[in-house]
């Protein structure tokens, strides 16, 4: 089968599975193709990017369910350019996945908060394990400054927002102390709401 074909076929298919799966396969899961265990490699050194890699990733930061077809006559390539372009974003790890855009109160999670936590030294790895596991949270950042962790959490409202952090969050051994910062409104500066010139 040709490139041409490949890309052919990706634009019929369900492209945004396919590429999630792409995506989950580069990031490894610790097992071979045959379900064997396979060894990690150390991650390569990131190759360059030119101003066509930079025009595709932002047209799908702004649009992740773009086709190949539509991403490739946006950056002037064939398809079978931009198809291999965007696998190898995907291999090098560029592109970590696609996901949507939610509006957390429309979606029922009317409550959010930046959390910041002071951890135990040398603690971050596993505090960190922890803190993934929290329902709601969607950004964690290890930060220099006054505390050591900032956390982002959004939750269905402030109960369940005082529950993650006095029982979820206090309960962490490595964990301090919080401090709490209720968000009363927020705007997404994502590609597809700054301005700026379009693509």
């Amino acid at each position: 089968m040709g490139a041409e074909q490949m890309a052919d076929d990706a634009d019929q298919g369900a492209e945004l599975a396919v590429r999630d799966t792409a995506v989950r396969g580069a990031a490894g899961t610790g097992r071979g193709g045959d379900g064997t265990s396979a060894t990690k490699q150390p991650p390569a050194p990131p190759r360059p990017l030119d101003a066509i890699d930079q025009d595709i990733l932002r047209i799908l930061q702004t649009d992740g369910r773009a086709s190949i077809r539509s991403v490739a006559e946006r950056v002037h390539v064939s398809r079978a350019n931009a198809y291999a372009r965007i696998n190898r974003l995907i291999d090098d790890g560029v592109i970590r996945g696609f996901s949507a855009r939610i509006d957390h109160e429309r979606a029922g999670q009317g409550a959010s908060a930046y959390i910041t936590l002071k951890i135990v030294q040398n603690s971050w790895r596993t505090v960190r394990e922890q803190l993934e596991e929290l329902p709601g949270a969607t950004h964690i950042a290890l930060v220099s400054g006054d505390f050591d962790v900032l956390l982002l959490v959004h939750a269905p409202d402030n109960r369940s927002l005082r529950e993650l952090v006095l029982t979820r969050l206090q309960s962490i051994p490595e964990v301090l102390s919080t401090r709490t910062l209720l968000v009363f409104e927020e705007t997404d500066l994502g590609p597809g709401t700054a301005t700026g010139p379009t693509l």
